[in-house]
C-alpha cells in the first residue's frame, strides 16, 4: 500500500481535500472526505473478493480516494465532479508510482462512477459504482427525508 500512502500524502490530494472540506461544511448529506473514500474502497475490496475478479488492492483503494476529490470544483464552477476528480487525479497518479495502465483504469472508473450503465460490469469500473452507492449510510442519516436521492437508491438496511 505504499502508493497508496503516497496519494495520502499528497499535496494535490490534501489541498482538494481541504478545498471538499471547505465547500462542504455547512452541507448536511453525505460528505465527500476521507470516510467517504475509505468506506468506498473498503467495500469495494469487498466487492472483489465476495464476486472473485482479482483487482490489485492499490487500484480500488486509488480509484475510491480520488473519485469525488473534485466535487468542490462542481460547487464552485459546475463542473461535474466525475469529469473534476479525472482531472486532478493523473498527476497525482503519476507522482505516486502508477503506471499508465493503472492510471487510465483509474480514471476510467472515476469518469464511470455515476453512470449506471457500468453496474454489471465486473471490472474496477463496476466496484467503484457499487461501492460509492453502497457507502451511503441512509438508515442512519438525520436529513435522509430531505435528501434528493429516490427512495429505491436510499440504502435502509447495511449490506456491507
Amino acid at each position: 500500500m505504499d502508493r497508496i500512502n503516497k496519494i495520502l500524502n499528497h499535496h494535490l490530494f490534501n489541498e482538494n481535500l481541504e478545498k471538499n472540506r471547505t465547500a462542504e461544511a455547512d452541507r448536511s448529506f453525505c460528505r465527500h472526505d476521507m470516510v467517504h473514500f475509505l468506506d468506498v474502497a473498503r467495500i469495494g475490496m469487498i466487492l472483489n473478493l465476495e464476486e472473485g475478479l482479482g483487482i490489485p488492492r492499490e487500484l480500488i483503494y486509488g480509484a475510491a480516494l480520488l473519485h469525488d476529490i473534485g466535487k468542490h470544483r462542481q460547487y464552485e464552477e459546475g463542473i461535474p465532479h466525475e469529469q473534476a476528480s479525472a482531472l486532478i487525479a493523473p498527476e497525482i497518479l503519476r507522482e505516486c508510482g502508477f503506471a499508465e495502465k493503472e492510471t487510465s483504469a483509474i480514471i476510467d472508473a472515476i469518469l464511470a462512477h455515476r453512470n449506471s450503465d457500468v453496474i454489471p460490469e465486473r471490472n474496477l469500473r463496476g466496484v467503484l459504482y457499487r461501492a460509492d452507492k453502497a457507502s451511503r449510510p441512509c438508515y442512519a442519516c438525520r436529513v435522509e427525508r430531505e435528501c434528493s436521492w429516490k427512495d429505491g437508491r436510499k440504502n435502509k438496511e447495511i449490506f456491507y
